[in-house]
């Protein structure tokens, strides 16, 4: 760990361990919560980290679950982001959005409610439905618009066609300058947030 973030002494001892309860209901609060998050989801349904990329996502969700309930430092809110970016440049995926920083807050954020016995943040998730994310695979225009809008995916996502090269860049529309071609469409989803293909791989030194 950053020996910036773990200096202080104490500030670096780990959370106090979840209770039998809150430790199922977190759980529980980081399956719902990447269910709702656009980018993880195309990436699912579309298999951009190739034929296992659902059981990637399943995996995801635990490894949050130990990193956050079961680490024995102190976990703060860098870690979680760097290890979401890093799990979906694993499924071939590069964010630009600003949808990382959002789940590693709501991420710590629910963690933190669960010390104190308050699975507020989990009810709400469980009162909204998922989202239908539409395959490349699958014909478009087939679904209604009957889902209640997640903090992470709109409806209108339902429409989208994508195609499926190596791999892709999720930004933010407004600061993206994509390169046209005959073969690649861009998928709209929530707040005019689009899927291109991406021309390169992010290198990371870790």
């Amino acid at each position: 760990m950053d020996e910036s973030k773990s200096s202080g002494g104490s500030s670096s001892v780990a959370s106090p361990p979840l209770t039998a309860e809150a430790a199922a209901v977190f759980q529980e609060g980081i399956n719902l919560l990447l269910s709702r998050w656009t980018a993880l989801q195309m990436a699912v349904q579309n298999e951009w980290g190739g034929p296992h990329t659902r059981l990637k996502s399943q995996q995801l969700a635990l490894d949050l679950f130990l990193l956050l309930a079961r680490s024995k430092e102190k976990v703060y809110i860098d870690d979680v982001e760097d290890f979401l970016d890093d799990s979906m440049l694993s499924l071939g995926v590069e964010i630009a959005d600003g949808s990382i920083e959002e789940i590693a807050e709501k991420l710590m954020l629910m963690h933190e409610e669960c010390l104190e016995g308050d699975f507020s943040s989990i009810q709400r998730l469980r009162a909204t439905n998922p989202p239908q994310i539409q395959s490349s695979s699958s014909s478009s225009n087939d679904n209604d618009d009957d889902g209640d809008n997640g903090n992470f995916v709109d409806d209108d996502s339902t429409n989208m066609l994508v195609d499926v090269p190596q791999s892709h860049s999720i930004m933010n529309s407004g600061e993206m300058m994509v390169e046209e071609s005959s073969t690649q469409k861009p998928a709209e989803a929530e707040d005019g947030w689009t899927v291109v293909a991406s021309r390169r791989n992010r290198g990371r030194g870790n």
